[in-house]
């Protein structure tokens, strides 16, 4: 993942030629020291435009759990510490969201808002915040009874202060287990959105589009196959991430060496 990251940053430092550049008698050139990912139909330089997809890629997933966490977390806590009406309502409404296959509801919701990464980024937001609430509410839920909050209510703190000060804290080192994993998942509805038309503009080098202007060139099969393989470096890098987070932060997940 740091790779990744230095990646998006030093791109265009290191990406030999600009993505957006054409050269029509460049074309469908396959791998070669000129061009070590070769070139598209366009005579872009395939290298290039991979590199510059991190750029893309990455900060969309990012603004995805940004907006998805704040209001999936917000949501959540409200519902699991308020209870009754509150908590009916936000439960319901994710109940109906989560009714739906995720890629088919961002797909539907994208349709609507229009093509651009914004609005990818929005509608995947709004396909996976209740994943947040769920999983935060039945967290306060569970820690709202505990001896410590109590204690702090016997010395006169207030509800919010509770909930945002004494609860809220110590969910958090779940909630950055999901957000590592979200970050991969956000990647791949991105890429989906691209892929089917709903995504990055062109000539935007987005991955996920990538993927798509090469799957009918079977022969020239470098087009699909690297930015392929740069989404599937990047969701393995990010679950990884996860999971070591998981066992990071839950000391019950630790191995004991003896």
């Amino acid at each position: 993942m740091l790779a990744w990251l230095l990646i998006a940053l030093l791109a265009p430092v290191i990406a030999p030629y600009s993505p957006t550049a054409q050269k029509v008698t460049n074309r469908l050139k396959p791998p070669s020291a000129q061009h070590w990912f070769g070139t598209d139909e366009l005579g872009r330089d395939v290298f290039s435009r991979v590199l510059h997809g991190a750029r893309v890629s990455l900060p969309v997933a990012l603004a995805v759990v940004v907006m998805t966490g704040t209001v999936g977390i917000l949501l959540g806590a409200l519902a699991g510490y308020l209870g009754g009406l509150t908590d009916e309502i936000v439960m319901r409404v994710a109940d109906a969201v989560l009714a739906f296959p995720s890629l088919i509801l961002a797909i539907a919701i994208t349709a609507a808002l229009g093509p651009g990464l914004l609005n990818a980024a929005l509608a995947i937001a709004l396909v996976l915040w209740p994943e947040y609430a769920r999983l935060v509410r039945s967290q306060v839920i569970a820690l709202r009874e505990m001896e410590f909050v109590n204690a702090a209510t016997a010395l006169g703190a207030s509800r919010w202060r509770n909930l945002f000060v004494h609860i809220l804290p110590n969910a958090l080192p779940l909630m950055l287990v999901k957000v590592s994993l979200d970050m991969g998942n956000a990647i791949l509805l991105a890429a989906s959105l691209s892929f089917v038309g709903l995504g990055a503009v062109p000539p935007t080098p987005e991955w996920g589009a990538m993927v798509a202007a090469g799957r009918h060139k079977f022969f020239e099969w470098w087009i699909a196959t690297f930015p392929g393989l740069a989404i599937f470096t990047i969701v393995v890098g990010f679950n990884f991430l996860g999971d070591g987070l998981r066992d990071l932060l839950d000391p019950r997940l630790r191995r004991v060496v003896s």
